[in-house]
């Protein structure tokens, strides 16, 4: 008998976590956007421009209106190094030209509860500089600076909006400041899960555990 309650524990145990690493998974799932629109970037010792970009537009023209596709911000690529090292993996805007928002199309309703945008944060170095505040479906976000010059990801979380476009503008530090975007990625975030007859297993047996240990005693 207990041989087999060993047996059985083990099993459930097993299927519990493996069930509980699904859903996890599950969870932390990445969602695409089918196109976005925005103005191109700009450019002036290197080409900050959109140049990957497969929809509609001169993606060869500084601040262009370019619509209907996909480019540089999706293209899962992040820079790692500053703009000056990484330039052709960034797109970028100065604010007296532009105040960049980048309208993003996800073909139908979608839950999106995170939002995470990869910037370049070299302090000033020829101009660029950290965003002042992300603006996300309307709602303005302050950004803090963090210590150093590298580049780092904005995370925001907690959205919980279910869209198929979503608006996205990036404010710059002052007038003739530029920033830098490498890539914008978008998280399901936590959706609510049906508990599957694993993971009640999985808390049974632990239950039934606690019982064999207390009979013991």
């Amino acid at each position: 008998m207990k041989v087999f309650l060993g047996k059985l524990l083990k099993g459930a145990v097993c299927a519990g976590i493996l069930s509980l690493c699904a859903i996890t998974n599950a969870n932390a799932s990445l969602v695409m956007p089918v196109s976005y629109d925005m103005l191109n970037g700009g450019s002036s010792d290197h080409s900050y421009r959109d140049e990957s970009y497969n929809g509609i537009g001169s993606t060869a023209t500084n601040y262009a209106p370019l619509s209907g596709g996909l480019g540089d911000l999706t293209d899962g690529i992040i820079a790692t190094n500053n703009w000056n090292i990484d330039y052709s993996l960034y797109v970028g805007w100065r604010k007296d030209w532009v105040i960049p928002t980048i309208s993003f199309n996800f073909g139908a309703a979608t839950l999106i509860n995170s939002v995470t945008v990869y910037v370049d944060d070299p302090d000033g170095h020829g101009g660029v500089w950290a965003p002042v505040s992300v603006t996300i479906a309307g709602t303005n976000y302050l950004v803090t600076d963090p210590v150093g010059s590298t580049p780092f990801a904005l995370t925001f979380t907690g959205l919980g909006l279910n869209v198929s476009d979503l608006d996205i503008t990036i404010d710059q530090h002052s007038g003739s400041s530029w920033v830098m975007v490498s890539e914008i990625t978008f998280g399901a975030g936590a959706v609510p899960v049906p508990i599957p007859a694993t993971v009640w297993l999985f808390g049974s047996a632990l239950g039934l555990l606690g019982w064999m240990r207390r009979k013991k005693a």
